[in-house]
């Protein structure tokens, strides 16, 4: 899939509007706990500096509803680019009101400003046209870096492309390096090719299981979407989560694996809890021996041990779904050793954004990973084989 580049864009001396993902990790009070996504940010928008611009950044934070909330203000957001890009940052204190339309009829090249939280206007995830087009008017260049909401048809993503040629919009080098990571993944990967998948449930990932079986070599689950592969083998697996609904489809992808000659592996040992609660009751058994009223939470020893071994010839990992509640300490083990295994692995490792990219970032892996998507839901789209809707119009 070939992008129109940063790079294609003659964007020298003019007024840029970049698309960017902030929505970052707080406190209670307010400080930033992880600021990847605005370190990711940083490549396009100095490059765009660089070359003379006047910038204006774009994002949201959180889930405000369509209306001004304090609290979801990207104040935060503005000190840090301020830390990070050593320059001054003006923030507006509306989106496409009197503050933002006179901060951006002002700004002057070599220049930052942000625009408040932009889903503090109702019309953000509805993708209307009147705040497309009020977005801009404020600017010659339309540049999309966002990739973890490429897969949202809002108005800053998609409903802006509409309003510039080919020639005055681009995407930025994160969302290209995320697009490229993910074309080489599924289309011509260096194999063997193996793919961890996990996390509660098989209907999140079910798309993306059966675009990923012919592409791959191997497939691990993990998580509590394994509980319903493994009650449709016919297993009693106590109160563990399962989904009823989806026992055939499981079935379907099980015998479609042995049809493709793709491994396909389950747990046969797990660490089972009488509750869900970090102080639960826990011990170790096999997938045939979880005490009635019991729950599977974590992925056990052997199975940690299987998985290892698994995965010691393969040359290709892609991770999507932690294989256990990792939140909770006494039930991430399973995951955290997984981690460590892809980390130390010689093989090109690709971490699929969301709770995956949580885990290792936890456990500080973050840096030994090839690479670690920022889009938790886009890249499970891509991944299903779908064209993102704010990629789709900076299509070549």
């Amino acid at each position: 899939m070939q992008l129109l580049g940063i790079k294609e864009c003659d964007i020298h001396g003019k007024k840029v509007f970049i698309r960017c993902d902030f929505n970052v990790p707080t406190d209670d009070y307010g400080n930033i706990t992880d600021d990847r996504r605005i370190r990711s940010a940083l490549a396009t928008i100095s490059y765009c500096l660089d070359q003379g611009c006047a910038i204006i950044l774009g994002s949201h934070f959180g889930r405000p509803k369509g209306e001004m909330d304090e609290k979801y203000s990207l104040a935060p957001v503005a000190r840090r680019l301020h830390q990070l890009l050593k320059i001054e940052v003006k923030l507006a204190a509306d989106v496409v009101g009197e503050s933002a339309m006179k901060l951006s009829s002002e700004l002057q090249c070599g220049e930052v400003m942000l625009l408040e939280n932009l889903r503090f206007e109702k019309g953000e995830t509805k993708n209307d046209p009147e705040l497309s087009r009020a977005l801009a008017s404020m600017v010659e260049v339309y540049i999309n870096d966002a990739f973890g909401v490429s897969h949202r048809a809002h108005a800053s993503v998609a409903g802006i492309t509409e309003h510039f040629d080919k020639a005055h919009k681009a995407a930025g080098f994160l969302l290209q390096k995320e697009i490229q990571f993910f074309d080489i993944l599924l289309e011509r990967p260096v194999r063997p090719f193996a793919a961890i998948v996990g996390g509660s449930k098989v209907s999140g990932k079910l798309e993306a299981l059966i675009n990923l079986l012919p592409k791959v070599d191997k497939v691990l689950i993990g998580g509590g979407m394994a509980f319903t592969f493994l009650k449709a083998l016919g297993y009693d697996v106590g109160n563990s989560l399962v989904e009823d609904d989806l026992l055939d489809e499981a079935t379907n992808i099980m015998n479609e694996a042995k049809r493709l000659g793709v491994k396909f592996y389950l747990p046969f040992d797990v660490v089972a809890a009488e509750k869900f609660a970090p102080d639960a009751m826990s011990r170790l058994c096999s997938v045939q021996e979880i005490p009635t009223g019991w729950m599977g939470l974590d992925i056990g020893p052997a199975t940690v041990r299987l998985y290892r071994q698994v995965l010691g010839d393969v040359q290709t990992i892609l991770w999507n779904g932690p294989m256990g509640v990792y939140e909770m300490e006494r039930f991430a083990r399973g995951s955290n050793k997984i981690a460590h295994f892809v980390a130390d692995s010689y093989a090109t490792t690709v971490v699929g954004g969301g709770d995956t990219a949580d885990l290792v970032q936890r456990i500080g892996l973050d840096e030994e990973m090839t690479f670690i998507s920022t889009g938790g839901g886009a890249s499970l789209e891509l991944l299903e084989g779908k064209i993102l809707p704010g990629v789709k119009p900076l299509m070549k």
